[in-house]
């Protein structure tokens, strides 16, 4: 893994987690350990609305992490109940962490090559709607990462589990000075959870 991304993923602290949070959490955790023990593949969608922000964040932070901790054997997804387009701001704090990041297309929805280490395989990130080819059409967890996917979409075809964990859109600070740091913050909360979620699976 890059070296710079090792240190930010070994610097994110989780003991600022609530236990109110860490419940929410909780059923993720069973989802992943119930797969490990059964030798299963771990499959994860997660969903928000627009599939540009809070979703692909949580993907591309989720990959990376289960990495880190040894778990070979997960594959991220993302999705939205629409298509937009990956917010650029999202790349942008995703590299100040450590990633490195190709764009492959100029199109209104741009394809972006995601790399956190030299010889794993990018993850391919662009706004697709939850049901696109590119995703898992069964035995995978859908986890709703804003409350408008959440209320909007009370079943999600094939999945085997469905997940509600929520976080705050940094949409809201977009065209403000705050803008960049709200984006980190958000960037840095979903990896802190994502890394209390492996942390607490056993191989």
């Amino acid at each position: 893994m890059f070296e710079k991304l090792t240190s930010v993923i070994e610097s994110l602290k989780t003991n600022s987690i609530s236990e109110d949070r860490k419940e929410t959490l909780q059923p993720l955790v069973a989802f992943i350990q119930s797969k490990i023990d059964n030798g299963q593949p771990v499959n994860i969608n997660f969903i928000c609305t627009h599939n540009s922000r809070r979703s692909h964040l949580a993907q591309i932070w989720s990959q990376a992490i289960a990495q880190h901790f040894g778990f070979h054997t997960v594959t991220c997804y993302s999705g939205g109940t629409e298509v937009t387009a990956l917010f650029p701001m999202v790349v942008n704090v995703l590299e100040q962490s450590g990633f490195e990041i190709q764009k492959l297309s100029e199109a209104e929805n741009p394809v972006y090559a995601i790399k956190y280490a030299e010889n794993a395989q990018p993850i391919i990130g662009f706004s697709k709607r939850m049901d696109n080819t590119f995703n898992p059409t069964s035995g995978f967890a859908a986890i709703m990462t804003c409350s408008q996917a959440d209320e909007g979409c009370p079943f999600v075809p094939g999945a085997e589990k469905r997940i509600p964990i929520t976080f705050e859109d940094p949409k809201a600070f977009d065209g403000t000075p705050e803008q960049e740091a709200k984006y980190k913050e958000r960037s840095l909360q979903i990896a802190a959870e994502l890394f209390y979620v492996f942390s607490n699976v056993n191989q």
